[in-house]
């Protein structure tokens, strides 16, 4: 089928952690046989930090943040079977909502597809006028990439007609084990941008762990960090783009997992990084969150911590042995389990059945 999908980015990850999940499962919805464009638009300095250039695999049009441009993009979407409008674009957002709903033929099935559930969730509650709350009605489905039954059951109250999670997970060929880089070495790396529901997270987890542990190496990768008050041990290097995530992951003794807020408190979110550090075989320390051992077993296949003492006393007590025997398992399961070759597979029987025309319509 042809998809029409209007994202925040696919070329770069620059203040765009979803692009990582974004590539992983377009390109696997595409050796799958859907022809895929993906709409993003030219915004936050984003095309002047691409990480790839427009890929084989999908159609990559990047139009002018402005009115016309988002008008001259939205008059293909009828064009489409399949109309998608992720959350988090960043610019236009309600535009290209009520756009796609617009422009979609009558035949095409409407998706939200959204990648922050937890926070959209929680904007709809505030506020009844929220223009996801006012869509549901007319979208046929809704996509998330986390959160698990508490957010399907929130968005059916909403008025979804259907809300099917689909998990971050691993490209083998993107993200695997590469040789060790010394300019990552480090006990413990760390590598998120700078966001405001995260922050305090950042200070308990990797600062708190950082300052207990004032002899070890502590590297932090991300956008935001250069004014942050950090302790002496702790490293900042700014943005780390794509290419360089298989070394970051698998210099480090370890690296850390830190969720936002509202996916640590609704569970059942696994951030991209989970599966791209379990991909390069390392050893993960997550924060504690609802429903990890769906994805990965603690105490085998990840280290889960409570708090920064924790994180300090699990890295302190951490052996290369144990952390390579850790790494290992992980990889094996993500490989069997977690992959977006698997998830692209749930995709295609969620939309095989959204297509299938209902007994009613038969008779």
């Amino acid at each position: 089928m042809k998809i029409a999908f209007y994202g925040s980015s696919l070329l770069s990850s620059y203040w765009n952690g979803a692009a990582t999940y974004y590539r992983g499962i377009l390109h696997a919805l595409a050796r799958r046989g859907h022809a895929i464009t993906f709409y993003e638009p030219d915004a936050f300095d984003r095309q002047q930090h691409r990480d790839i250039d427009p890929p084989e695999w999908c159609r990559s049009v990047v139009y002018p943040a402005t009115p016309e441009g988002v008008r001259a993009v939205l008059a293909e979407a009828g064009a489409a079977d399949i109309v998608v409008k992720a959350n988090g674009v960043g610019v236009f957002d309600r535009e290209l909502l009520e756009g796609v709903l617009a422009g979609a033929r009558a035949d095409a099935l409407t998706i939200y597809w959204d990648v922050d559930a937890a926070a959209t969730l929680d904007e709809m509650r505030a506020d009844p006028g929220h223009p996801v709350r006012r869509a549901l009605p007319a979208l046929d489905l809704v996509f998330t990439y986390g959160g698990g039954p508490p957010v399907v059951e929130a968005y059916r109250t909403f008025g979804a007609r259907d809300c099917v999670p689909i998990y971050n997970a691993l490209d083998p060929a993107t993200h695997h084990p590469v040789a060790p880089d010394p300019a990552f070495a480090a006990d413990l790396g760390f590598l998120a941008n700078r966001l405001p529901d995260r922050e305090a997270r950042v200070e308990e987890f990797f600062l708190r762990a950082a300052a207990l542990l004032p002899d070890r190496h502590f590297l932090l990768g991300g956008n935001g960090w250069h004014d942050k008050a950090m302790p002496a041990n702790v490293r900042a290097i700014g943005h780390v783009g794509t290419a360089s995530h298989n070394a970051f992951n698998c210099t480090p003794a370890a690296v850390l997992n830190v969720a936002r807020d509202s996916m640590a408190d609704v569970g059942f979110s696994p951030a991209t990084r989970v599966f791209e550090a379990a991909g390069a075989g390392a050893c993960l320390i997550t924060d504690a969150w609802e429903g990890i051992e769906q994805f990965l077993a603690p105490g085998t296949e990840v280290l889960v911590a409570r708090d920064g003492q924790d994180v300090a006393d699990q890295l302190a007590a951490l052996t290369p042995e144990r952390a390579r025997a850790i790494g290992q398992a992980a990889l094996a399961r993500v490989l069997a389990e977690h992959t977006y070759d698997l998830r692209a597979a749930e995709v295609d029987q969620v939309l095989g059945r959204a297509t299938i025309p209902s007994a009613g319509a038969l008779a």
